[in-house]
């Protein structure tokens, strides 16, 4: 379990965007954090692992530790996977040279300055394999496409053999079909392995479909937590305002819902 406990974010000129909120993510649980761009979805994901710092609340372990305390961060990052929106890869190098980046965090300095072991070369190839890019392996990472790149990524954050899996707009770069794919791949892999997934998304019909749980946010406040069959008409005018009908995927289930937001 990982938790956030009176979390907020204030950013430089005094814009929050992040008001207080307290949530408790549990193990193995695919969690997406909903709402339109803007709202704090990845002011709140990246607080997750320290990539943004909070100005006042805790990250907390399950035995109630700070995992972002110094001592504490840097193993909490190692068991923590990072899915970025722009796949955060270095183009020159090959399918498996970016994997194994995900190692790095494992080694000190001058160890990084060695050649990977041969165990972590198999553990990136069987990752890579995972996400069905084995005969890619040795392709540079600037001559996949979007969708490829981005199961480089998820094959570089299981590298790290993590226990959470954070994946900040994952697909929002990517084409319906390509989008659809990578997260079908995303959610079988964390079921599968029982990981605890935290994954941001503006597209209310991906969120329907693959959330256990969808805590929502507009204007940096949590305005819904809880199942998506929860998640009506009501709730999609609070998250997305006026723009309701014209949020991502907002596809109403009934008629009678569309008369409600209308």
């Amino acid at each position: 379990m990982i938790e956030v406990r009176e979390v907020e974010v204030e950013y430089p000129g005094g814009v929050r965007a992040l008001a207080p909120a307290s949530l408790k993510f549990e193990p193995g649980a695919f969690t997406v954090l909903l709402g339109a761009s803007g709202a704090g979805k990845s002011t709140l994901l990246r607080c997750l692992n320290g990539l943004v710092r909070p100005t006042a609340g805790a990250v907390l372990g399950p035995d109630g530790s700070d995992l972002l305390a110094p001592r504490a961060l840097r193993a909490h990052r190692r068991a923590t996977g990072m899915i970025f929106q722009q796949h955060q890869l270095i183009g020159r190098l090959s399918v498996l040279d970016n994997v194994l980046t995900g190692r790095l965090g494992f080694h000190g300095a001058l160890r990084t300055l060695l050649p990977y072991s041969l165990a972590e070369r198999r553990l990136a190839l069987a990752a890579i394999e995972r996400v069905g890019l084995i005969d890619m392996a040795l392709r540079r990472a600037d001559r996949l496409s979007g969708g490829q790149q981005q199961r480089v990524g998820i094959a570089r954050a299981l590298v790290q053999s993590p226990r959470l899996i954070l994946a900040d707009e994952p697909v929002a770069s990517l084409d319906p079909k390509s989008a659809e794919r990578v997260l079908e791949l995303l959610h079988r892999i964390c079921k599968h392995d029982g990981l605890s997934a935290i994954v941001s998304l503006h597209q209310l019909d991906f969120a329907r479909r693959f959330a256990d749980r969808i805590v929502a946010l507009a204007g940096g406040k949590v305005v819904f937590d809880g199942p998506p069959a929860a998640l009506g008409a009501r709730e999609v005018e609070r998250i997305y305002g006026g723009g309701a009908l014209r949020a991502p995927g907002a596809a109403l289930d009934t008629p009678s819902e569309l008369e409600n937001v209308a």
